[in-house]
C-alpha cells in the first residue's frame, strides 16, 4: 500500500538548474521536511501538496488537504488532525 500525505510548503530553494532541482520545505504537523518539487513546478510557499516518497505529486487546496487528513485519521493512520485544520 502506498500512502501520500498532505503538507504545506513553507519555503522553496533550488539545488542547481532545471525543474528537478527545485526543493520545498514542507510542514507536516509541525515537522518540516525537504521535498522534491519536480512534479509540481508551479507550487510555491503557502500551497498544499500531496507528498509520497519525498516528492510532491500534486497541489491541493486547503479543503482537499483537510479531507485527506480526516481520511487518514479515520483509517487510524494518524492520531489527530494537525492543529485542528489540515
Amino acid at each position: 500500500m502506498c500512502l501520500a500525505v498532505p503538507g504545506k510548503i513553507v519555503d522553496i530553494r533550488s539545488e542547481g538548474d532545471g525543474p528537478a532541482a527545485k526543493v520545498g520545505i514542507v510542514d507536516f504537523q509541525g515537522t518540516r521536511v525537504e521535498v522534491g518539487l519536480a512534479f509540481t513546478p508551479d507550487a510555491g510557499p503557502g500551497d498544499w501538496v500531496l507528498v509520497h516518497a519525498g516528492y510532491a505529486l500534486n497541489v491541493l487546496d486547503e479543503r482537499e488537504a483537510a479531507e485527506t487528513w480526516q481520511y487518514l485519521r479515520e483509517a487510524e493512520v494518524v492520531d489527530e488532525v494537525p492543529g485542528g485544520s489540515p
